[in-house]
C-alpha cells in the first residue's frame, strides 16, 4: 500500500515537472487534452443513441413489409425508435401516406428530415478537426519560445557556455511538440472514424428513403 501510494506521488511530482518545463503551452494542452477526450466520449455516447450500430435490423424488416404492402404494419414497427434510420424511414412511410399526389411533399419532407439527422451525426466534428489542427501549432509555438530562452541563456553565458545547457534547454523546449503530437494524434483518429461512420450512415438513410419512394410506383 505504501509502495502503490510512493509511486503515485513519484508520478505526480514527475508530471508537476514537466508541465512546469513545458511552460503555458503545456497548460494550454493539458485543457485541451481534456476537452478532447470528453468530446470523443459523448460523441460516441450520441451516436450509440442514435443507433449508429445498432445493425438497423427493425428498419430492414419495416421496409420489408412497406414494400410487401403491409404499410400500416410498417409504420408501428418504426414507432417510437430512436434511431436515425428509423427516425427518417419512418418519415418517408408517413410523408407517402398523406394521398396519392404526396410524392413531391413526402420527398421534401424527407430531405428535410435527413438534414438535420445528418447534421446531428456530424455535430462535434469541427471541434475535433480544430483541435487535430491547433494542437500541433500550440506544441511547435512552446518549442519556440522554449529555443529563444535556451539561445538567451547561452548568449549570456558567453565563453563559460556549457553545451549541456543548451542541450538540456533543446530537450526542454521540444517536450511541448511531443505534447501537441499526443493531442492532435488521437483527435485526428477520432475526427477520421466519426466521419466514416457519418458516410455509412448517411448512404444507408438515402437507400432506406429510396425504397419507400420506390415501393409506390
Amino acid at each position: 500500500m505504501d509502495m502503490s501510494a510512493t509511486l503515485s506521488t513519484e508520478r505526480l511530482a514527475e508530471l508537476t515537472e514537466f508541465i512546469r518545463l513545458g511552460g503555458p503551452s503545456i497548460w494550454a494542452l493539458a485543457l485541451l487534452s481534456v476537452l478532447t477526450l470528453a468530446l470523443i466520449l459523448w460523441k460516441v455516447w450520441r451516436l450509440i443513441v442514435s443507433g449508429a450500430w445498432s445493425g438497423g435490423s427493425r428498419t430492414e424488416r419495416a421496409l420489408n413489409l412497406w414494400q410487401g404492402g403491409a404499410e400500416a404494419e410498417a409504420i408501428d414497427l418504426l414507432t417510437g425508435r430512436k434511431g436515425v434510420r428509423a427516425k427518417l424511414v419512418r418519415t418517408a412511410m408517413l410523408s407517402m401516406k398523406q394521398g396519392p399526389d404526396a410524392e413531391t411533399d413526402a420527398r421534401e419532407e424527407t430531405e428535410r428530415v435527413a438534414r438535420l439527422l445528418l447534421s446531428d451525426l456530424r455535430s462535434g466534428l469541427r471541434p475535433l478537426e480544430l483541435v487535430a489542427t491547433i494542437a500541433p501549432l500550440l506544441g511547435l509555438l512552446g518549442t519556440v519560445l522554449g529555443m529563444i530562452s535556451a539561445f538567451q541563456a547561452l548568449q549570456e553565458a558567453g565563453s563559460r557556455a556549457d553545451p549541456a545547457m543548451l542541450a538540456g534547454g533543446i530537450w526542454e523546449a521540444l517536450l511541448t511538440t511531443a505534447a501537441g503530437m499526443a493531442v492532435a494524434i488521437p483527435a485526428s483518429v477520432a475526427l477520421t472514424w466519426f466521419e466514416s461512420v457519418a458516410d455509412r450512415l448517411r448512404l444507408q438513410l438515402e437507400d432506406g428513403a429510396t425504397r419507400v419512394f420506390l415501393a409506390a410506383h
